[in-house]
């Protein structure tokens, strides 16, 4: 039997970081693990090693393009920390924690490497920490805080407002039989083309809406040296420019209200593709010839996704391009979706099951994806279609404390 797909390598085993939440975030992850390709024995499968790094809860994980260095987002306590690669299967600190702000959650590097970008949760902080040769933290200054939009008069120019509470009374209209196990195909029309589940699932109560308050998730560095970030609470995708002492407010995005954009991918077109986690949706922004982005297109994750139910986490997209990858939490599914056009045009076509509970974040690896399972306590490998990107089915699962992210090693 051969390995897990996309885990075969040559020279030496195929390594991924594996960040997770720790007791001071209501997980059992010790610190940093690492997760390893088994080869040589059958059937082959992913070993986890246990932690190379101790710390509380490095809940998200991202390497210096140059260096082997690992920064590791300590949510909890609101920290990063660098991590040095020196040996085999171990990290090891390098310098102090550098503080950025409640409920850390996401980091980004900067191409050059000269610089990182914090994104916070908890309090909204952007927050820009530089780096000096040898990848250590130094200083950290944030940016301006977001204000909420829609707390005044927004102006005609905005885009559509959605009422998130109507969003969830549309939930009492009947919604799709879709199963939610299993693979499922869309035709062009989206209709689903496979049979109903055989056993109607009982119809889960929808959440309540959150109250508006800033909430900073991810950070993205656009092709012209720009960052995007956004956030998820006050439903902004915000523009920066990299200033001498810190992060400079270019322009923002307002979308929808409700809708709760978390994480994002650039594409290779040039266009930015955000998912959202309140309103299961994918928007697509691009740049117009004055440098300012705007709305491009949007459309749902799934036909099968239900607003209130299900939850949007991770965003990932195939190498060419081609093919999105969105974790949902609820149903637990991995949804797929085409770009077509010139990227500005996204279609769900595919839905399958993510093999794990809470899908918090997954990888595509050479003709895989990793998924990692936060309530269930695993990752599981998922097969993706060579022709159409699909995940195919679930190849392999393995134990891991809590896992919250993965990052492929060097």
């Amino acid at each position: 039997m051969r390995p897990p797909a996309g885990l075969e390598r040559e020279d030496a085993m195929t390594q991924f970081w594996i960040g997770g939440y720790g007791p001071d975030m209501d997980g059992d992850a010790g610190g940093i693990g690492l997760l390893e390709g088994d080869e040589g024995r059958e059937p082959a499968t992913l070993a986890y090693r246990g932690v190379v790094a101790a710390a509380a809860s490095p809940s998200w994980l991202t390497a210096h393009p140059s260096l082997d260095v690992v920064y590791a987002a300590l949510e909890g306590s609101g920290t990063v920390q660098a991590f040095v690669r020196n040996g085999e299967r171990s990290l090891t600190s390098i310098g102090d924690a550098i503080d950025a702000g409640s409920g850390v959650c996401h980091l980004a590097v900067a191409p050059g490497g000269g610089y990182l970008v914090a994104s916070c949760y908890g309090d909204g902080r952007v927050v820009r920490i530089t780096l000096d040769a040898a990848g250590r933290l130094g200083t950290a200054s944030a940016g301006d805080a977001a204000t909420d939009p829609y707390g005044t008069d927004a102006g005609d120019d905005q885009p559509r407002a959605i009422d998130f509470a109507e969003v969830l009374a549309s939930l009492k209209e009947p919604q799709s039989e879709a199963p939610r196990t299993g693979l499922l195909l869309f035709d062009e029309a989206l209709g689903l083309n496979t049979a109903p589940a055989t056993e109607p699932e009982p119809e889960p109560e929808p959440v309540e809406a959150p109250s508006r308050a800033s909430h900073a998730h991810a950070a993205a560095f656009l092709p012209d040296g720009r960052i995007a970030t956004t956030d998820l609470g006050l439903d902004l995708v915000r523009v920066w420019r990299p200033g001498r002492s810190g992060l400079v407010l270019d322009h923002q995005i307002v979308l929808p209200h409700g809708v709760g954009p978390r994480h994002m991918v650039v594409h290779p077109s040039g266009h930015l593709h955000v998912v959202t986690e309140y309103s299961c949706e994918v928007f697509t922004l691009a740049a117009g010839a004055d440098g300012r982005w705007t709305l491009a297109a949007a459309t749902t994750v799934s036909p099968a996704a239900q607003v209130g139910v299900d939850f949007p986490s991770e965003l990932s997209r195939s190498r060419d391009g081609e093919t999105l990858y969105a974790g949902v939490r609820g149903s637990n599914t991995i949804a797929a979706l085409r770009v077509r056009g010139a990227g500005e045009l996204v279609e769900p076509f595919a839905l399958a099951e993510s093999g794990v509970d809470w899908p918090r974040h997954h990888l595509v690896h050479d003709g895989s994806l990793l998924v990692a399972g936060q309530r269930s306590g695993e990752i599981a490998v998922l097969d993706l279609d060579e022709r159409t990107g699909a995940p195919r089915g679930i190849r392999h699962r393995t134990a891991v404390p809590s896992p919250t992210g993965i990052l492929l090693a060097r």
